[in-house]
């Protein structure tokens, strides 16, 4: 009988996803309406809890102190927690974690708390706002194509006139060389 519990104990264990705040990333899935995981904050998309690479049970004992010192960070304290991604860093930074775990009743609170002006993948959105679109905040080619274009299109408008420009004199040129040659040929045959 106790094998049994065992055994049980270790089917959960193993085939179990745990995540660190559930609560988070059904909010942000409903909100958002796409398909996001764990990755959004922590190193492993299966979350924090397992022993693959990024995950607790794969931590070194200076990693778990580090763990240990962000379970306790205050807001501002600048601590770089060994699960989580650079995101999740900023969120653990801008908020605390005793106040991100008191946000699990109003997740939706969370990216009003974040800095405005932070975007860590230089896509031109904030990352706040690609927490409530459920874009990855640091890949700077995952965002809601509109936003991307409208930032693509003030960064390289000059280049985009430039190529508009050479493109329109091409034809141009291009227009009359063939006329040329058009009105030279009727010449040769009268």
């Amino acid at each position: 009988m106790s094998s049994f519990f065992t055994l049980l104990l270790l089917t959960f264990i193993f085939s179990s996803n745990a995540m660190a705040h559930p609560e988070y990333l059904q909010y942000f899935k409903k909100e958002s309406g796409r398909a996001i995981n764990c990755a959004m904050c922590h190193t492993n998309p299966e979350g924090p809890e397992g022993v693959n690479p990024g995950q607790i049970g794969s931590l070194d004992p200076e990693a778990k102190k580090l763990l240990a010192l962000a379970r306790e960070a205050k807001t501002g304290d600048n601590i770089k927690n060994p699960i989580l991604n650079d995101f999740g860093n900023e969120i653990l930074n801008a908020i605390g974690h005793e106040n991100l775990v008191e946000l699990e009743k109003d997740p939706g609170a969370i990216p009003g708390l974040l800095s405005k002006t932070s975007d860590l993948d230089h896509d031109g959105i904030p990352d706040y706002q690609e927490l409530l679109d459920g874009t990855d905040p640091l890949n700077p080619n995952d965002g809601l194509p509109w936003k991307l274009f409208i930032h693509n299109f003030i960064t390289n408008w000059f280049q985009i006139m430039m190529i508009t420009l050479a493109t329109i004199s091409g034809v141009f040129g291009l227009y009359y060389t063939i006329l040329w040659f058009s009105i030279r040929t009727k010449k040769e045959f009268k």
